[in-house]
């Protein structure tokens, strides 16, 4: 479901304490029997798997959200917010939404994101598509181009910077411009986009508490499935057991690989 448009820090705030309860019943009779026991819907955050284990990257059909297409698609499974994953090309002179270390699963020789550029030069990140999966053929968006896609299609954007841009993040000649390529876009769309941050880099978790206190994930978008992600795509149901666990927990919301199948199961199961 899609909710009014809030201010960043609210929408985090919001999102993390808790805060979106469903409004209440003009009257206790128009409440069928047994519906006021059901807890809350939770918001559900599409994810793209990842295989895990040895040789991940080999298996990866890059279906990661960090495209158009992904996003849409997730918009259609019934997902409220998309998670998706920022890195920084040479120098940190732009922010894109790219899952891998190296352009591997594009086109063109591979190489790591921080060492080629967005649109300068042969092999650039902006002219290279994706060679297989779900989104073959897709491009790689810069960030601004992104959040704008997910603010059209009324979702909430969680980023997680990657690890991988701390290697600029931290370079005394580069910091400041990449810092400003990552924070910007989200400050321009203060009031009138709903964005959450994290990384799994302590160091950049750090930094992001400093740059955007408000706007942290903190406890909301809580990983709910239990099925180690692989291709091809495992069964869902294997994930019902925590699916339940988590649910009757009271999450606010919650993070899956299978948003089309959570909001199925989800139904009957909560108000």
């Amino acid at each position: 479901m899609t909710k009014t448009t809030a201010g960043l820090s609210a929408a985090a705030a919001v999102l993390a304490c808790g805060a979106l309860a469903p409004a209440a019943p003009a009257a206790a009779s128009a409440v069928p029997a047994g519906v006021s026991a059901l807890p809350s819907c939770p918001l559900v955050f599409g994810h793209g798997g990842y295989p895990e284990g040895a040789n991940g990257w080999a298996k990866d059909q890059m279906r990661q959200p960090n495209n158009v297409r992904g996003v849409d698609d997730q918009k259609a499974w019934g997902a409220d917010g998309v998670e998706a994953d920022v890195q920084l090309t040479k120098e940190g002179t732009k922010a894109v939404m790219w899952h891998n270390t190296t352009t591997h699963g594009l086109t063109g020789p591979q190489q790591k994101i921080t060492d080629i550029w967005w649109t300068y030069g042969r092999g650039n990140l902006a002219g290279r598509r994706i060679t297989r999966g779900p989104y073959k053929g897709e491009r790689v968006y810069s960030l601004r181009q992104w959040l704008d896609h997910v603010r059209s299609r009324g979702l909430v954007a969680l980023l997680e910077i990657k690890p991988e841009t701390k290697s600029v993040l931290t370079d005394r000649r580069y910091a400041a411009k990449a810092w400003k390529e990552i924070s910007d876009p989200i400050k321009e769309r203060r009031g009138s986009q709903r964005i959450m941050v994290y990384s799994t880099d302590a160091w950049i978790q750090g930094e992001l508490a400093k740059r955007h206190p408000g706007l942290l994930k903190g406890a909301a978008a809580r990983w709910t499935d239990s099925v180690a992600w692989t291709e091809p795509v495992p069964s869902w149901k294997g994930n019902v057991s925590r699916w339940q666990a988590v649910l009757k927990q009271g999450a606010r919301s919650v993070m899956t690989n299978y948003p089309k199948e959570y909001r199925a199961w989800l139904r009957g199961k909560c108000r």
